[in-house]
């Protein structure tokens, strides 16, 4: 038997297994979990990144063709269940960070054309859904690609990533964690992440900033180097305290939010140099007891996808059916948006 053969062998056994411990999960609380459908996304694509907004979901960035952005910005209204586009971004970027404050959009950093992007850009943006207007704001100190945005007690933290060597000639992974004053418009430099990773999940919860998996190699490498590591940065102290319980499923480029004070990973990617897959993992971290909750997988494999939190339901929608890489012009996207109704947990919003 090949080298090959075995590999897809052990991810086939794998992922029947994380299937049917989610199965064995949902039945045990009672009533299993179903996944139902929403309105399909408009523009199908991967490197998404999805932002709860008062009570909408706001959809932006892709990956476009050979790393060439198409610059999407979708707002979907679960009222309607409808998707209307709006403006699109005013740098057309693809791996960029994003979070929410007070109403409005924030967003930062992203790659230009290609994989890596030569590091990322030093752009940062505020998007007022209300007028559906952009601004510039002050640049980030360096440029960064595929970093992770939380915000904490009105202030904004942009962790890891990927930036730019010195001679300018490739990318190497950050471990940087830069705090953004929306109020000054303003930077400043904070404890940085021990882990260096990029294309890493994150959750902000009780104050708390959560980083979790991601990969420790270089935007365009041949393989992912995914990691489980779970590191929890306390803003208020400005460190980083000891490694959390590891993340079941090793992964970097899925979606991922906050639900009912949960952290959801969805999907994400494994590259080798034999096997390009995506995931269909769905896993909940919950910082209050430091425990994993294996779910129902997602009704597909994806990467890319984007994640939000709405109404207590869980929505994620379209990214690739395989990983990304030089093929991506011949991968599909799907358009799919899929939504899982979360039990009510008590103590929670």
């Amino acid at each position: 038997m090949s080298s090959r053969t075995t590999r897809i062998g052990v991810l086939a056994a794998t992922a029947l297994v994380v299937w049917a411990a989610g199965a064995q999960v949902a039945a045990a609380q009672g009533a299993p979990l179903r996944w139902s459908k929403a309105a399909p996304f408009p523009h199908p694509e991967e490197e998404l990144y999805g932002t709860a907004v008062g009570g909408k979901w706001y959809v932006l960035g892709g990956f476009g063709i050979g790393g060439n952005a198409p610059g999407l910005v979708f707002e979907y209204d679960p009222a309607t269940d409808r998707w209307t586009q709006k403006k699109d971004m005013p740098l057309k970027v693809h791996h960029q960070a994003q979070t929410e404050y007070n109403g409005k959009l924030y967003v930062f950093g992203g790659c230009l054309k290609g994989i890596s992007g030569e590091g990322g850009t030093q752009n940062a943006w505020e998007y007022t859904p209300a007028t559906d207007a952009w601004r510039a704001l002050a640049q980030l100190p360096v440029k960064r690609c595929s970093a992770i945005a939380e915000q904490v007690g009105g202030r904004i933290y942009l962790i890891g990533g990927l930036e730019p060597l010195e001679n300018g000639q490739g990318t190497r992974v950050s471990g940087r964690n830069e705090m953004y004053d929306p109020a000054a418009d303003t930077w400043t430099t904070r404890s940085p992440m021990p882990t260096t990773r990029n294309h890493a999940f994150s959750g902000a919860v009780s104050g708390k900033i959560y980083v979790i998996g991601g990969r420790l190699g270089a935007g365009n490498i041949p393989v992912t180097t995914n990691i489980d590591t779970v590191e929890e940065y306390d803003p208020a102290t400005n460190l980083w305290g000891a490694v959390k319980e590891r993340m079941p499923t090793a992964r970097s480029g899925g979606g991922y939010t906050v639900c009912n004070g949960r952290i959801f990973a969805g999907g994400g990617e494994w590259i080798t140099r034999e096997l390009h897959a995506a995931f269909k993992a769905l896993e909940a971290y919950d910082p209050a007891t430091n425990t994993w909750q294996v779910m129902p997988s997602l009704p597909g494999a994806v990467h890319g996808n984007a994640m939000a939190c709405l109404g207590g339901k869980l929505h994620t929608v379209s990214g690739k059916m395989r990983a990304g890489g030089p093929q991506d012009a011949q991968d599909p996207a799907t358009a799919s948006h899929d939504v899982l109704d979360l039990p009510q947990r008590a103590g929670t919003r």
